[in-house]
């Protein structure tokens, strides 16, 4: 048995066509173009990489997006002043601050200092308390954080709309994907287990597992021996690594091996990253709605 591949690209491809047409919607009834501001700290590579395919996939689909390029060595007051100045601009809707950020900024100060309403990674701690408590839907909803919601659409591209009663283990408990994709899971009355680097057997985590969802940063991190057959395996890692001198970028999953286990799997890349940044187009347009409803 071979798995069927999750089709990210595909499916963000789609997705992006519906976001398009929602936009051309917002000019004509608004007369407004939903504007992302990126803010970039620094020449990391890997960064200036991913905020590039992020304003070309926002031009795509019909938005404005713009760059602002700083020095790694800015004042933590100045990013702030300079995030309370877009914070003011009406014509800017989502803000994105690029991480990570050098090591003499308070990571958390900053994203704080984005109007929540603004917030499009939903990082801030106002759109963490929504998704906590359950406040997805309606005017004043959470801005969630983008790849757990892809995480989640792929999750259901497999299993449908009801995903009550599934047995999800997730691998990773950051602030960024695990912990906010587990409320997204439970509000969908998953059943969900978290392992993280102190969980003592990982295999016994993942064994009966219906869907396995790994955020851990650890290259082939999850091998067949740890997979249900026919489960669902979702592959959040992007990780760098030489393979007979050429550069491969592989996820959190030893693909080649789960591949002949599991029923369906996301490949890397081509699988959770283009989704990312297609919810991170749709978080735009909904912090647009929320800014002119």
């Amino acid at each position: 048995m071979t798995a069927q591949i999750i089709d990210g690209k595909q499916i963000a491809n789609d997705m992006k066509k519906n976001i398009a047409e929602q936009v051309s919607n917002i000019k004509k009834n608004f007369n407004i173009t939903p504007t992302l501001a990126v803010i970039l700290v620094g020449n990391d590579p890997a960064s200036e990489v991913y905020v590039s395919n992020k304003e070309k996939s926002a031009h795509s689909v019909g938005m404005n997006s713009i760059q602002f390029k700083l020095a790694s060595d800015i004042g933590e007051s100045e990013l702030i002043a300079k995030i309370q100045e877009l914070n003011n601009d009406k014509k800017v809707h989502g803000i994105l601050v690029q991480l990570p950020l050098p090591a003499h900024i308070d990571t958390r100060k900053i994203i704080h200092a984005i109007d929540h309403r603004k917030d499009v990674d939903g990082f801030h701690v106002i759109n963490v308390g929504k998704l906590s408590i359950g406040e997805i839907d309606g005017k004043d909803k959470a801005i969630i954080p983008c790849t757990p919601l892809a995480c989640l659409h792929l999750l259901k591209e497999v299993k449908g709309k009801n995903l009550a009663g599934l047995k999800v283990t997730v691998i990773g408990s950051s602030n960024i994907v695990g912990r906010p994709l587990v409320r997204l899971l439970m509000l969908e009355s998953c059943t969900v287990t978290v392992a993280n680097r102190s969980t003592i057997d990982l295999k016994s985590e993942c064994i009966n597992a219906d869907a396995i969802i790994v955020a851990a940063g650890k290259p082939n991190l999850i091998t067949a021996d740890m997979v249900k057959k026919s489960a669902i395996v979702i592959d959040v890692g992007i990780n760098r690594l030489q393979v007979n001198g050429v550069n491969k970028l592989v996820g959190d999953v030893d693909f080649e091996s789960v591949s002949k286990v599991a029923g369906h799997i996301t490949p890397v890349p081509g699988g959770v990253g283009p989704m990312t940044i297609s919810y991170l187009l749709k978080n735009t347009i909904d912090c647009c709605l929320q800014l002119v409803n």
